[in-house]
């Protein structure tokens, strides 16, 4: 056996099967030092939110027992990484350093830095693995990158078949023994002030069992249906893969020809299946606009909104962030976020456009807090869908685009079970009022024991008032645009 180790250095790819890095280390036959370093470099604008923090933490202990399975031990650090990742380098006469590739500014940057660092003592080589095509190779007939889905999806249908997923290898050979490791623990990552975290338990289970567990109820249960259902945030319709993915606990090769292979086994699954492909490539979408456009968390993709008129309301957005504006599909989808770090996606769109459009809250600070409170928080996704909602991003919904609260509630939680389930205190308005407490007779709130501004609030504002407002603001920045 060679004597000379290889480093697989591990970031938010927290999986062994189809690991591209880890299967080419193994295949080197020689001591495989699987290494996490948690980089809280001070130039990095965007470190993880508290509720990625608390997945982090159980997502490594499970990497660990997959990585330990196998033969191996997963070294835990946290320092620069490019100083750490040369440390055990020297320390340990590495032969190579193999890793998985990112996208994001901050991280491609590291990686840049990574490889002049090291490039001339050892083999250092990216592999794909987040993505099913790397940024660049999709492009129109100009050669430059989409900025509309819908072409790019197409594009991306035209490609052969993505290649099939390969299995996590079968045996590493162990480190060296006196590799250095610190404890989970002492990274830090779990909350000390207050319990925030005990709805993220009851909710999700992280780590890539967890990612096949729900891969695997999700094709079970909801496959069939999920065109249908998947804008019903009262039902289990949705594949709840997304913080799965987002730590790459299992790759989008995975989850497209798990689909791929039920549709082929059952033709009722065509159009559940095609539709969960299509969110695929969304991502795949989102990821390459960050990739070209490397400022799309800071600035508005169209300049027309660089000199909008926001609103710096910080009461206003505190409701926001509560769940207390006195919209119940909004307050819903606010409350179930704090408490399963995770919101429904027609639940996402109707809460980020209440606070764009109705409070006129810059979408930057929207994002940050999804940021935070996300256990999915994915820079990419979370940025392109910011834009999207407030209408000054690629492929946007157009500003004009004004979701009335009440009429979404109606329309997407009929029976009110999302609702009731999130804001309890409505539980014994009927139906009818259920998303416009403020409009319901007083014979109707007597008999529900139920006080306006006492049991829920007062609406932060008039939907009506909010509208106008909006386009007033988006006709002003047009017209300075102009001027």
């Amino acid at each position: 056996m060679p004597s000379t180790p290889v480093i697989a250095w591990y970031r938010n790819d927290l999986r062994i099967a189809d690991h591209a890095p880890l299967a080419a280390a193994a295949r080197r036959d020689a001591p495989v030092i699987a290494v996490f370093v948690l980089d809280e470099n001070p130039v990095n604008p965007w470190p993880a939110g508290g509720a990625s923090r608390w997945w982090l933490h159980h997502s490594l202990a499970s990497l660990a027992d997959d990585v330990e399975r196998i033969g191996g031990r997963l070294v835990i650090r946290r320092g620069d990484s490019v100083a750490v990742l040369g440390e055990i380098a020297d320390t340990h006469a590495a032969g190579a350093l193999y890793f998985e590739r990112r996208y994001e500014p901050f991280e491609r940057e590291l990686e840049e830095r990574v490889h002049e660092a090291l490039a001339d003592r050892l083999e250092v080589r990216r592999f794909s693995g987040r993505l099913l095509n790397e940024p660049g190779r999709i492009s129109n007939a100009s050669g430059e990158p989409y900025r509309v889905f819908t072409p790019f999806s197409k594009a991306c249908l035209r490609l052969p078949e993505p290649a099939a997923p390969k299995p996590a290898p079968r045996r590493l050979a162990p480190p060296p023994p006196d590799v250095e490791s610190i404890d989970l623990a002492d990274l830090g990552l779990l909350p000390t002030r207050h319990d925030w975290a005990e709805g993220l338990r009851e909710t999700w289970r992280p780590g890539a069992a967890g990612a096949r567990e729900a891969l695997e109820t999700f094709l079970d249960e909801a496959l069939c249906d999920y065109h249908e259902r998947r804008d019903r945030p009262g039902r289990r319709g949705t594949s709840r893969l997304s913080p799965h993915l987002a730590f790459g606990e299992i790759s989008p090769l995975q989850a497209w020809h798990a689909v791929r292979e039920r549709q082929a086994a059952d033709s009722a699954a065509t159009r559940g299946g095609d539709a969960l492909l299509r969110e695929i490539l969304w991502r795949e979408f989102c990821h390459h606009l960050l990739f070209h456009w490397p400022a799309f968390p800071e600035r508005p993709f169209n300049d027309a909104f660089a000199r909008f008129p926001w609103h710096d309301d910080e009461d206003a957005f505190e409701r926001w962030t509560r769940g207390e504006t006195g919209y119940p599909l909004v307050d819903a989808g606010m409350r179930e976020l704090w408490r399963t770090g995770w919101m429904h996606n027609r639940a996402r769109m109707v809460t980020a456009s209440f606070l764009v459009k109705h409070l006129l809250v810059d979408w930057r600070k929207g994002q940050r807090w999804f940021w935070d409170t996300l256990v999915d928080a994915d820079l990419a996704n979370n940025a392109c869908n910011w834009q999207w909602v407030a209408g000054c991003g690629a492929d946007a919904a157009p500003y004009f685009r004004i979701f009335n609260p009440v009429l979404q509630g109606r329309k997407f939680d009929p029976e009110g079970d999302y609702t009731r389930r999130w804001v309890p205190e409505l539980s014994a308005l009927p139906d009818r009022h259920l998303q416009a407490p403020f409009d319901a007779p007083a014979n109707v709130l007597t008999a529900a024991n139920f006080r306006l501004g006492r049991n829920y609030p007062h609406p932060a504002v008039e939907h009506g008032f909010a509208r106008r407002r909006a386009l007033d603001a988006l006709s002003r920045a047009k017209s300075e645009r102009r001027n």
